[in-house]
């Protein structure tokens, strides 16, 4: 892969990284490296409160779940490209298309390997 494309996607993935985390800082506290703790609201001590709290908690946990996910799946491929490994299907070994990593800079695997498992096979 091209040192320019490279930087490009080393610099995409810094910027996304820097976002999530700005995300998760909304609505979680950090607890270790990439993994957060959604907090518990608190609107007050009426039960219409109590039941809206519980409806935010549960959105803010699935939330903090993707969000999580992605960041560790960013720093992988941050790890990969300091390692001089990105670019590398985890399945086949096979470069990733360049296309597929410009578009989702830290994908894991090919498109090939992907349909696969998506498909069951």
């Amino acid at each position: 892969m091209e040192k320019a494309i490279l930087d490009r996607i080393k610099k995409d993935l810094l910027e996304k990284k820097a976002q999530l985390e700005a995300e998760l800082g909304v609505f979680t506290e950090e607890t270790t490296d990439d993994d957060y703790q959604a907090k518990f609201p608190e609107y007050g001590d009426e039960s219409d409160e109590n039941a809206q709290e519980v409806s935010q908690y549960s959105t803010d946990i699935e939330a903090e779940r993707v969000l999580e996910n992605t960041l560790k799946d960013i720093n992988k491929a941050l790890k990969a490209i300091e390692k001089n490994t990105y670019g590398r299907c985890k399945y086949c070994n096979q470069e990733i298309e360049e296309k597929r990593l410009l578009v989702r800079p830290f994908s894991s695997s090919c498109v090939k390997c992907k349909t696969k498992l998506q498909n069951g096979a």
